[in-house]
């Protein structure tokens, strides 16, 4: 849990985008919680909808309707802002990742960290990638544990047509490159398969399951964790690079058989499973455990 903004953070104005998203929304709310003035970016595709019950200043909530494609609009979204939080997603008209998600991917990344070097008041960006973008290579389950220091292959990615992961891999090293050409100040978090109403069976993150569960590196994130990380990527001055983000590792049957009755909720069929083998975890996130750590207990010493 993400401690409370102290008093010098709580005027700054930051940007999310894209804010119509389930992790968007919630990005949004709790930024304003802690006191920040939130720039929500959201695209046509999309509108930004508050959870029930959440109450906040709406003086301190700027909507703003903007397209990374459309570089003019990305800009009037982060005027005057501190920070990017910026997540891709995709237009309700692509049903599913296809090849050409990845160029449409790449040149959003491209647009929004080119606006962020343009823009003077912009002191980091924090950009949501994938775990996809970590574990997919050849001989992938001979290798030691992963960790933010893994990249997939784009090679292996077309072989076996695992678009979302190209797409997320092609996307982020896209934006660190731009990122460490122009100087901008930007921290990656790597999130597993995100929990949640809008989970489905078609979630693209979800090709190639067999093969993470047996690799011991199908893991997941719920909103909240996710949410904290961002933040805490955002307020610790101390944050850099990548940081692998999940607190549920599916390495077990019972998960096995818990996810797959979350993803298909209709079903007439019982859901087991026969296989009693659990698989070794073989993915790490101590880089941002350790980060969060200090993150609480810096606040802790300052309260």
């Amino acid at each position: 849990m993400a401690p409370a903004a102290a008093p010098n953070e709580s005027l700054k104005a930051v940007c999310v985008m894209d804010a119509s998203g389930y992790f968007g929304s919630h990005l949004v709310e709790t930024l304003l919680q802690r006191g920040y003035i939130v720039h929500a970016a959201v695209q046509n595709h999309g509108d930004y909808q508050p959870s029930h019950g959440f109450s906040f200043e709406k003086k301190n909530l700027k909507i703003f309707h903007s397209d990374p494609l459309d570089y003019p609009s990305v800009m009037d979204a982060i005027k005057g802002c501190s920070c990017l939080f910026y997540s891709f997603e995709p237009p309700k008209e692509y049903s599913a990742y296809d090849e050409y998600m990845e160029e449409m991917e790449v040149r959003d990344a491209h647009n929004v960290l080119e606006a962020c070097a343009r823009t003077d008041t912009i002191e980091k960006v924090v950009f949501t990638s994938s775990i996809a973008a970590v574990i997919w290579r050849e001989n992938c389950n001979s290798m030691p544990n992963l960790d933010e220091r893994n990249w997939s292959e784009p090679h292996f990615c077309k072989k076996f047509k695992l678009w979302h992961a190209l797409s997320k891999t092609m996307a982020e090293k896209t934006a660190w490159a731009l990122a460490m050409d122009r100087g901008v100040n930007m921290v990656s978090i790597n999130a597993g398969l995100l929990t949640g109403p809008n989970l489905s069976i078609s979630n693209p993150y979800l090709k190639g399951a067999a093969e993470m569960y047996e690799d011991g590196v199908f893991v997941t994130v719920d909103v909240k964790f996710l949410v904290d990380a961002h933040v805490c990527a955002f307020e610790q001055a101390s944050a850099y690079g990548r940081y692998l983000c999940f607190n549920h590792v599916i390495n077990r049957p019972e998960d096995a058989v818990k996810l797959a009755r979350m993803l298909t909720p209709d079903s007439r069929y019982p859901i087991s499973c026969e296989d009693s083998r659990i698989f070794q975890q073989r993915i790490s996130n101590k880089k941002l455990n350790k980060l969060m750590v200090e993150f609480q207990s810096g606040a802790q010493t300052e309260e």
